[in-house]
């Protein structure tokens, strides 16, 4: 269930000087984690390990041994998360932010470590999604014909299964997400580390903080001069490193501290 957080007091002393940091930030850095999709009723990663998969622990699967050793089970398991989350709507939060980015072109970089695209479908732009797609799919293996450029397949077209095989060279389709034991897609990391050292402000939304490299680009920002600004209800582990925490969810705080700011 989503956390439960106070009413939000825009008037107060700790609002007042975060929305002002928001007006002379010349570019905002915003990282979002799994409380900002709780709050849309999306469960987090082991939230939704129950019932018929209440006997696997979630790293058995969520790792490409996992794929390899039992494909259809993984792949069923991720195909349930999808047809759970594909009605999902975007809440207050994601709007804001969203809304924020259409006022202010260029403004606010958008990172997170969430899966589940509500960002997207609220309109933001340029998500930088560090932990990929659960809607998205690529290819477990490069092509196997790829050596015998006569034989290589132009385009893979995967035929219906459990999981979707490549007809020609039984290249295996995959979730779009990144696995345990993976490293964050590079170019997308990249970019989250550009945004981090070129901000003047980051705000740190729905994430607890403990999962490293994501966290660690609030670290970043700091040591290069930015403010750091923590909103979530419960104490975070980056709450040593923001100038201000403000507790309270991010559907409650983002409207009340992007709505007017800069306008």
């Amino acid at each position: 269930m989503p956390a439960t957080a106070p009413p939000v007091d825009p008037s107060s002393a700790a609002f007042a000087q975060a929305r002002a940091w928001v007006r002379a930030a010349g570019h905002i850095a915003v990282l979002t984690g799994a409380g900002v999709s709780a709050e849309s009723g999306v469960p987090t990663f082991r939230d939704a390990h129950t019932g018929l998969w209440a006997r696997f622990k979630p790293e058995d699967l969520a790792t490409e041994e996992a794929f390899r050793r039992d494909p259809q089970r993984v792949w069923d398991w991720y195909a349930e998360r999808r047809e759970r989350l594909k009605d999902v709507q975007p809440n207050a939060g994601h709007r804001a932010l969203a809304a924020f980015q259409r006022r202010h072109p260029g403004r606010l970089t958008l990172i997170t470590q969430n899966v589940d695209g509500l960002h997207q479908k609220a309109g933001a732009e340029g998500v930088l999604a560090l932990h990929g797609n659960l809607f998205a799919d690529r290819w477990l293996d490069p092509c196997p014909l790829a050596s015998r450029p006569s034989q290589a397949c132009v385009t893979q077209v995967a035929e219906p299964g459990r999981p979707p095989r490549c007809a020609a060279c039984g290249n295996r389709l995959r979730p779009g997400v990144v696995w345990f034991g993976e490293m964050l897609p590079a170019e997308v990391l990249e970019a989250a580390e550009r945004a981090a050292l070129r901000c003047q402000l980051m705000l740190v939304v729905g994430t607890a903080g403990a999962v490293y490299p994501a966290s660690g680009l609030a670290h970043m920002a700091r040591q290069a001069g930015a403010r750091v600004v923590v909103l979530n209800p419960e104490p975070t582990e980056l709450d040593d490193v923001a100038e201000l925490c403000l507790r309270t969810t991010s559907a409650q705080g983002l409207p009340a501290l992007l709505d007017v700011a800069g306008d």
